[in-house]
């Protein structure tokens, strides 16, 4: 059976995902920082078996310490992550900085880091690594700064675990996805900043057809890379933002 680890497994895209992958055949082991949430995620799979380990991803020793216990990994999915409060550059705190990109960022890079080693002393070795990007990968929304700098550079991220894996048969791609609906867009439908200083509703998406796609990008053999996929709600404004 193969091994997949979700972090930021306790709600939103990263349960979905979680559920699906289980569905689909996968040993899957959900990590977050909160344990009931883990529990919940684990209590309402509606297929497969899932297990939990309460994890911060920012804290690089718990992280080896976590990976060092796997026997192997086949898919890493590095979906960990926080926004924060809209406020323009210079409103801004360091506090408020690092937290995002200590999450997003140097987080998804510990757990590719752990999971890359380990992919690489397992027999068979290889495996996978989908990163979760965003829509902000790309375009950024008004008074996002940490947010947007984190998901842009996690297409960076992608691109060079990918390339570094090459020769390893360990693949990396990545899934940009704007407004599955979750806790984290729940508040779209009253209003969203737009680049304008207008407030506008945004329409959302099913987050299962995310977690449907994950499954598809995790069953590839490792030969075959999607490098990066976006998935987004039809009518929001993305090629248009700003």
């Amino acid at each position: 059976m193969p091994v997949a680890v979700v972090t930021g497994g306790g709600s939103g895209l990263g349960r979905e995902i979680a559920h699906a992958l289980a569905a689909a055949g996968f040993d899957v082991t959900v990590t977050g920082r909160t344990e009931t949430t883990l529990t919940e995620t684990a209590a309402t799979a509606p297929a497969g078996q899932i297990n939990t380990a309460v994890l911060d991803v920012a804290d690089g020793e718990a992280v080896a310490e976590f990976f060092d216990r796997l026997e192997r990994i086949d898919v890493l999915v590095n979906n960990a992550g926080r926004g924060s409060r809209p406020k323009l550059v210079h409103e801004v705190t360091e506090e408020d900085w690092r937290k995002v990109i200590d999450t997003n960022l140097t987080g998804s890079f510990l757990c590719a880091k752990a999971a890359f080693g380990l992919m690489m002393r397992q027999d068979p070795k290889g495996g996978r690594i989908i990163n979760n990007g965003s829509i902000s990968a790309h375009v950024p929304r008004p008074q996002s700064i940490a947010y947007t700098a984190s998901k842009h550079a996690i297409t960076g991220l992608t691109k060079a675990i990918a390339l570094d894996g090459r020769d390893h048969g360990i693949t990396c791609g990545q899934i940009d996805v704007g407004n599955a609906a979750t806790a984290m867009t729940a508040r779209m439908s009253d209003g969203v900043l737009q680049a304008d200083g207008s407030l506008a509703p945004e329409p959302t998406f099913d987050p299962k057809v995310v977690a449907d796609l994950v499954v598809q990008m995790a069953k590839l053999p490792l030969n075959v890379s999607i490098p990066a996929l976006t998935v987004m709600a039809t009518g929001m404004p993305f090629v248009g933002r700003g």
